[in-house]
C-alpha cells in the first residue's frame, strides 16, 4: 500500500477544496515546489498532483508550477487535471511525470485512453470521481450516467496501470474513505485501485492495512496532512511495518524521471 500526499494546484498555489468546490479553496502553501520537497523529506515515495484549473479548462493551466515540482523532487509524480489529448499526455511524460491520470476523457473518449496506454505501458491511470454513485467530469462540474464499475470495466484489457477512485462527497471533509465502494470497484475490475476522498486520521491508514483492503494499491491523503491530523512519520512507519510483515518489496522509484 502506497500513501500518496496530494498537491492540488489553483492559480499556482497549493490548495485544498471541499467536495471539489472551487469557491471553497483553502491555501496551504504559496510555493507548491516547497510543499513537494517537504513531502519528499518526510519519506513519501510518490506525489499526487492535480491541476484544478486545468480540470475545468480542459487543458494544462498550472504547468509552470508542475514543472518546478518536477525539477525539485526525485520521487515519482502522478498528475491529473486537463489531460485530454495525446499531445498533453506525451508532453507531460517527456517532462518527467511518471504517470498521467485521465479523467474526463476516459468517459468521453475511451479509445484515446486505450491508445495512450498502448503507447505508454504502465504510465497511464484513469481517474474515476463518483458523485451520488455516478461518474463526474469536467472538474466534477457535470455528472455522467456511468457508474464507477461500468467505467472501470471499459479498461480491463487496455493496459491501464491504475484507477484513482474518489468519492466526491467525502473529498476534503475528513469523514474517512468510502471503503465499501472502493473495495467494490477493486473487486469488480482487474486494475489496481487507489482510494481517494476523505482520509482523515491514522485510524484510516490502519484500516487500509487490514486484510480485506489488500485489494487496494494505495490511498491519497491531502487535508489531513496539511491540518496535522496525520503525522507522516507515524503513517509511513505503519505502512513499512505492514509491508515488511507481508514480505512486500518497496515501490519502484526508477520512474521518477520516466
Amino acid at each position: 500500500m502506497i500513501l500518496f500526499p496530494a498537491i492540488d494546484l489553483k492559480e499556482g498555489r497549493c490548495v485544498r477544496l471541499v467536495q471539489g468546490d472551487m469557491a471553497q479553496a483553502t491555501i496551504f502553501n504559496d510555493d507548491p515546489a516547497d510543499q513537494a520537497l517537504t513531502f519528499q523529506r518526510q519519506g513519501f515515495e510518490w506525489l499526487h498532483l492535480v491541476d484544478l484549473d486545468g480540470a475545468f479548462a480542459g487543458r494544462p493551466v498550472n504547468a509552470e508550477a508542475v514543472r518546478r515540482i518536477l525539477r525539485e523532487v526525485a520521487i515519482p509524480v502522478q498528475l491529473g487535471g486537463g489531460i485530454r489529448d495525446m499531445r498533453t499526455v506525451e508532453g507531460w511524460l517527456s517532462e518527467g511525470v511518471a504517470r498521467v491520470i485521465i479523467g474526463t476523457a476516459a468517459v468521453q473518449d475511451p479509445d484515446f485512453v486505450r491508445e495512450a496506454a498502448r503507447r505508454h505501458p504502465g504510465r497511464i491511470a484513469v481517474g474515476i470521481d463518483a458523485k451520488d454513485g455516478r461518474v463526474a467530469v469536467h472538474g466534477w462540474a457535470e455528472t455522467s450516467m456511468l457508474t464507477a464499475e461500468e467505467l472501470g470495466r471499459r479498461f480491463e484489457d487496455a493496459g491501464v496501470s491504475a484507477i484513482i477512485y474518489t468519492d466526491i462527497a467525502r473529498d476534503g471533509v475528513l469523514k474517512g474513505l468510502n471503503i465499501p465502494m472502493t473495495l467494490a470497484l477493486a473487486r469488480a475490475v482487474g486494475i489496481p485501485v487507489i482510494a481517494s476522498g476523505g482520509l482523515a486520521s491514522l485510524a484510516d491508514v490502519q484500516r487500509l492495512l487490514e486484510p480485506d483492503c489488500a485489494a487496494l494499491a494505495g490511498a491519497i491523503t491531502g487535508r489531513a496532512l496539511y491540518d496535522g491530523r496525520i503525522e507522516p512519520g507515524e503513517a509511513l512507519t505503519l505502512i513499512a511495518r505492514a509491508r515488511g510483515a507481508r514480505g512486500a518489496a518497496p515501490p519502484d522509484r526508477v520512474r521518477a524521471r520516466g
